[in-house]
């Protein structure tokens, strides 16, 4: 027995450091991220973005108007939030040569444009749009297969989401 507790010792004192490096990795692969369980929400904030949460009212004003369908609650989990890109003027200076300056500075600022009610707004070149990873939702009508169809197809058109990411359920 205590030949094996020799065995250990010795292997313990040669591989220590990279047994703790490997603790501390799998330590911080496990630590959570900030993302709670559902993504586009953070465990500190807690909020949704506005563009989610509008869409998902959206859905359940337009869904609850299709026939079958009743009361009906929309779950949208974003992949992304998506974001807006802002035209920029971008002004470079530098000291010494083109090819290897030896010193430079760069600065950016958004271009505005007069918004006509006494402010500034701001010139977007381009908008991502959020990436939704799925959808669930809740109807009264969730039980039937022209009402879960219907749905789906409703919900894959709004959101790009194939069928397969998109559950139906019956309101309780």
């Amino acid at each position: 027995m205590k030949k094996n507790t020799e065995g250990v010792q010795k292997i313990w004192d040669k591989y220590k450091y990279a047994i703790l490096v490997a603790l501390i990795g799998a330590g911080l692969l496990l630590w959570p991220s900030g993302e709670g369980i559902l993504p586009g929400k953070t465990a500190s904030s807690g909020s949704e973005t506005a563009a989610v949460r509008e869409l998902q009212s959206e859905m359940e004003t337009i869904l609850g108007s299709m026939s079958g369908v009743g009361q009906v609650r929309v779950l949208l989990t974003a992949e992304s939030d998506g974001e807006r890109q802002l035209a920029q003027n971008t002004e470079l200076r530098y000291s010494g040569e083109t090819a290897a300056p030896s010193d430079y500075s760069r600065r950016s600022e958004a271009v505005l444009t007069d918004a006509g009610s006494g402010g500034d707004e701001a010139i977007i070149v381009r908008t991502l749009y959020p990436t939704y990873r799925g959808a669930l939702v809740v109807c009264q009508g969730g039980d039937r297969a022209e009402v879960q169809l219907a749905v789906t197809q409703a919900v894959s058109s709004l959101t790009g989401l194939t069928a397969d990411r998109i559950t139906v359920a019956k309101w309780q």
